[in-house]
């Protein structure tokens, strides 16, 4: 449970607060003073912290500069009643988090200290390598995992940009917390930033901040993440996903680390090593002219690949035993296993999902118990009835069984991951699947049939770990071509 403290003199502000967090699973205190609230700071170490402006025993920008000093990756984040003043952007330039003007909108409070609470996790949780038990590993001890691991270990320290490759579920996000933690600037901040998830016009303004009247609704000067997190780490997921406009802007603070507010004339200077992730094809957008060249050159001072699950089969059983361990803590259950059908099962399954699928798989597999392992009927529908890594002719009976209302209800009672890739990826491994079984595994057919190239057939066979046996019979006539 995340723990928050409320350091305001009104009670009706601290009321307010109990209320509505501890409602949501938030652990809440409140001081009135700073006094009060620096010695709970020392006792509790609160997650995030919302602090006050002015305090009656001292001000809050004083309490806020003793606080960072003790611990400078604790996010703060400052509510004040006096918004045409500057000392709250003072406070943002020293450190902190955010700064929101009384009366709070409640909508923009929780979504501020939402990030809040991801953030003070991103800095806080250990990403460790896999000889270590603590905090959230990369888990994995396959020579594919290994060999990534090795170069984390080896460029962690480097003081350069990184370049995260890998699908979506693959585990970006704690590779790139992983580099953070490693690196000579693990005492500095963390900020992460999902470049797909944020409007073009607000994400300038999330990373570069922007001046008071710029647009509708800029009724202050705002602070940007590369301003907050001077000295430390920005990590910028799903940088394919930013705009033209916005990738030059980007080029200029990566060469020489200045840039302007949004409708701001003054250049401002940063130190910050940037961490980006995606899960696009970057030379190919290139190629096409919608993502900078000179910029993919910039991020990519060295690049890092994070397998897909399906690449790492020999890890599912690890990871599966992994999240077992982990939810039965959470959920106070006393689940000690999986029978050995049910692993089977997942180690023969594709995860187009990758780990983020495998991890929601077993932690409703586990809701959905009785006892104290966990048997085949225990875990998600479609991964009794869909095909899975095997041989294609040996996906046919399964193939056949597949229900793809059945599926697609499962998914939407209980969700665990994107829907429409999950779909796709289903359809797709059940047309390759009867498509090949229609041409007795003729590649050459199949690929005429489907109205794709060899090249495509192949690459998708490659992307679901299909293989592919030739199979001749009398009942279906062969067609003119050579076999694959």
């Amino acid at each position: 449970m995340p723990t928050l403290l409320v350091i305001d003199d009104e009670e009706s502000v601290r009321y307010s607060f109990r209320r509505v967090f501890t409602e949501e699973g938030v652990r809440v205190l409140t001081a009135a003073t700073a006094a009060d609230g620096l010695a709970q700071v020392v006792e509790h170490t609160p997650d995030v912290i919302v602090l006050d402006i002015q305090l009656p025993d001292r001000s809050g920008l004083d309490l806020f500069r003793e606080i960072h000093a003790r611990a400078p990756r604790r996010p703060v984040v400052f509510i004040t009643a006096h918004g045409t003043t500057d000392t709250a952007i003072e406070a943002m330039k020293g450190g902190a988090f955010d700064y929101l003007v009384k009366p709070v909108d409640l909508e923009r409070l929780s979504q501020v200290l939402q990030r809040a609470f991801d953030a003070a996790r991103l800095m806080s949780v250990p990403a460790v390598l896999p000889a270590d038990d603590a905090g959230d590993r990369i888990v994995g001890r396959g020579p594919v995992m290994q060999e990534m691991c090795k170069t984390v270990g080896r460029i962690a320290p480097q003081d350069v940009n990184v370049l995260i490759l890998g699908e979506s579920g693959t585990g970006k996000e704690l590779v790139a917390r992983a580099l953070y933690q490693h690196s000579r600037r693990a005492d500095k901040p963390f900020l992460a930033i999902n470049c797909a998830a944020i409007p073009e016009t607000l994400l300038e303004s999330e990373l570069f901040g922007h001046e008071k009247g710029t647009f509708t609704g800029a009724d202050r000067r705002r602070v940007g993440k590369f301003e907050q997190c001077d000295k430390g780490t920005l990590f910028l997921d799903e940088i394919g996903d930013m705009t033209p406009a916005l990738q030059a802007k980007m080029l200029r603070v990566l060469q020489d680390q200045r840039f302007e507010r949004l409708g701001g004339n003054e250049t401002l200077q940063s130190d910050v090593r940037v961490l980006a992730a995606t899960n696009q094809d970057l030379p190919k957008l290139v190629a096409e002219g919608r993502f900078r060249k000179d910029l993919y050159y910039r991020l990519n001072a060295v690049s890092l690949r994070v397998p897909p699950l399906r690449e790492r089969l020999e890890d599912v059983a690890e990871l599966a035993h992994f999240f077992l361990f982990r939810f039965d803590r959470e959920l106070n259950l006393d689940l000690r296993g999986f029978a050995p059908e049910a692993l089977e099962l997942l180690q023969n399954y594709a995860w187009p999902g990758n780990v983020r699928e495998l991890q929601g798989v077993v932690k409703q597999a586990m809701l959905n118990a009785s006892g104290h392992l966990l048997f085949p009927e225990f875990l998600p529908e479609h991964l009794l009835g869909t095909p899975s890594a095997a041989p294609a002719s040996a996906d046919a009976s399964s193939a056949e069984s597949f229900d793809l209302s059945a599926f697609i209800d499962a998914r939407l009672r209980h969700p665990v991951g994107p829907l429409h890739e999950e779909v796709v990826a289903a359809v797709e491994r059940l047309l390759l699947t009867r498509v090949l079984r229609y041409t007795h595994g003729h590649q050459t057919q199949a690929s005429e049939v489907l109205g794709v190239t060899r090249a495509t057939l192949r690459h998708k066979l490659r992307t679901f770990g299909m293989t592919v046996d030739r199979v001749v019979t009398e009942d279906v006539p062969q067609q003119d071509g050579a076999g694959e």
